[in-house]
């Protein structure tokens, strides 16, 4: 499928010329995602060749790590203007299409000596966290029934639209709404649906996030850039912080990194004013809550990846725009991103709206 974009951000084309380091990111770097993808969009995009470009691998958050790249720059004064943000197209390269290949493994015998085990798998360690938290198959349901609600809700009425950049294709036609919204979703209809990981598990298609194709972009600059250029900036990354957890259960790394987060930024819990954290399964969305204690309607407003999908390089990218929009829509200050990421990391994220 090729694809061509038919919208440019206002205000944004005259800045092309200033970009001097594109972040990009990026899992499943094999194939077509392969030799530094950040480097090729470039080129594709008909920018100039001087322009160089990276690509970045943090698992699920890579593009958000992207972010923090980005903004670490301009404060150490490497760069003025800075494009940060991540591709994955999971139905041409599946995800896991890096491992093997006569490579190898990415883990070698110290590893799984250490950790008793040959692989790690992301949907048992959601089974783990849900027999941790004591999680039921009702509750993630509902958590996944309420995130294809929100996210219907919130297409519907247009919230979206200033985010998404239609796409025309050979073959699809014009893609300008995600398709993984499931307007019909009912608890009747996901309590038919098996487990996927264990026999006995609570983790199914209905309550994990949605393989997808995606890719999310950001534009970061310095205040001073901003306002030589004209630019009216929508937030501020205000604090980041990291965490690293066991890589057996794996995906409870954002407990630890959202608490990081708000000990760093000097805020607490009831200054953020909304929540975004991935949906790769239920089950973290539930465990984090527990531990966390963020009311619910603060959560994900707009749906989340059970619903719109999780591109794994693009989610951070995506979440973070959703974010930027929520807050600059309903006129809030403070709010916080955080999501789980493969090997047992996390990344967290405060932004301060400015718009």
């Amino acid at each position: 499928m090729r694809s061509r974009h038919r919208r440019t951000r206002r205000g944004v084309a005259p800045v092309r010329g200033s970009i001097r380091q594109p972040l990009g990111s990026c899992v499943s770097q094999v194939g077509e995602q392969s030799f530094n993808v950040g480097r090729n969009a470039v080129l594709a995009a008909g920018w100039p060749e001087s322009v160089p470009a990276t690509t970045v691998d943090r698992q699920c958050g890579s593009s958000q790590q992207a972010v923090h790249f980005a903004a670490a720059g301009l404060v150490a004064g490497h760069y003025d203007v800075v494009i940060a943000g991540g591709v994955e197209s999971m139905t041409r390269v599946p995800m896991g299409s890096s491992v093997g290949n006569g490579a190898g493994r990415p883990h070698g015998p110290l590893v799984a000596r250490r950790y008793d085990r040959e692989s790690f798998n992301q949907g048992v360690g959601a089974e783990m966290i849900a027999h941790k938290w004591g999680v039921t198959r009702e509750e993630a349901d509902r958590i996944g029934l309420r995130s294809h609600r929100l996210a219907a809700a919130a297409a519907d009425s247009g919230r979206f639209d200033a985010q998404i950049v239609p796409v025309d294709t050979d073959d699809a036609g014009t893609v300008e709404r995600d398709e993984g919204v499931r307007r019909d979703a009912s608890l009747d209809a996901m309590a038919t649906l098996r487990p996927a990981f264990r026999d006995d598990g609570i983790v199914t298609a209905g309550n994990a996030s949605q393989i997808s194709d995606g890719a999310a972009a950001l534009l970061l600059t310095t205040s001073e850039t901003a306002q030589a250029m004209g630019l009216r900036p929508l937030a501020r990354v205000h604090s980041v912080a990291l965490a690293g957890v066991d890589p057996v259960s794996m995906l409870t790394g954002p407990i630890p990194a959202t608490q990081r987060v708000l000990e760093r930024s000097g805020l607490s819990l009831g200054q953020i004013d909304v929540f975004e954290v991935n949906e790769t399964f239920a089950p973290v969305i539930a465990a984090w809550r527990a531990e966390i204690g963020a009311p619910e309607e603060r959560v994900n407003p707009n749906g989340g990846a059970i619903a719109l999908g999780h591109p794994l390089g693009a989610s951070g990218g995506r979440i973070m725009t959703t974010l930027v929009h929520d807050m600059v829509d309903r006129r809030l200050q403070f709010g916080l991103q955080t999501m789980c990421e493969g090997g047992g990391l996390a990344n967290a994220t405060i932004l301060e709206r400015l718009a």
